[in-house]
């Protein structure tokens, strides 16, 4: 808790970016009826019933000090898929970083072994060098900021049934670029000092 907590309070160095990565399932949900349109006095009106379209995965990477995001959906969340996303993270928006200080979860996909599942021992072995990575502690996933931006995905964009990948990339790209534009951000004030103050019950007791 408190590395990742430590790297929040560094001043921003654009050459080793401070990086919070997480994912989530996403259901694919289609109409089975068309929903009633929206008309003066009342609002749009779909049917309770509903179809399953299957499951893909929503990624995403938030850089809070430069009120920046980068998300993709994906059919699954493998460990291929998180070189790929990892990869793409870095050739297109962070070519030239020293490396990346990525904050994210302990799921088994979440290492530098993720590499060695996309690409070569040699290449693996390079790309893994590129990221220094800060784990959240278990059940302690809340300090993740990615989290943070889950909830205004959530709250902004999958409110509704959205049938198909397709669709969903396309809305949840143009939910990424509106906040870029916007420079929205996370404001972070819990610090070490704070967490040392009122979660003094979780710290061992020194006896003389």
């Amino acid at each position: 808790m408190e590395d990742v907590l430590d790297l929040y309070e560094q001043p921003y160095n654009p050459l080793r970016p401070v990086i919070c990565f997480d994912e989530r399932p996403c259901q694919l949900l289609g109409e089975v009826l068309v929903p009633i349109p929206m008309k003066p006095g009342r609002v749009k009106r779909p049917d309770y019933e509903y179809e399953r379209k299957g499951t893909c995965c929503i990624l995403l990477a938030f850089e809070p000090l430069r009120s920046w995001r980068f998300v993709q959906v994906r059919k699954q969340r493998t460990a291929v898929d998180y070189a790929a996303f990892m990869q793409e993270l870095v050739n297109t928006y962070y070519p030239a970083v020293e490396r990346v200080q990525l904050v994210q979860d302990n799921l088994n996909t979440h290492t530098p072994g993720a590499f060695y599942h996309a690409l070569a021992p040699h290449e693996a072995f390079a790309w893994a060098q590129k990221f220094t990575l800060h784990y959240t502690p278990l059940k302690g996933s809340w300090l993740n900021m990615a989290e943070i931006e889950f909830s205004a995905l959530a709250r902004q964009c999958l409110d509704r049934r959205i049938g198909d990948m397709e669709t969903l990339a396309h809305e949840v790209v143009c939910w990424s670029a509106d906040r870029n534009k916007a420079r929205k951000t996370t404001r972070w004030k819990f610090t070490k000092n704070d967490a040392r103050r009122k979660l003094q019950k979780r710290y061992p007791l020194l006896q003389n």
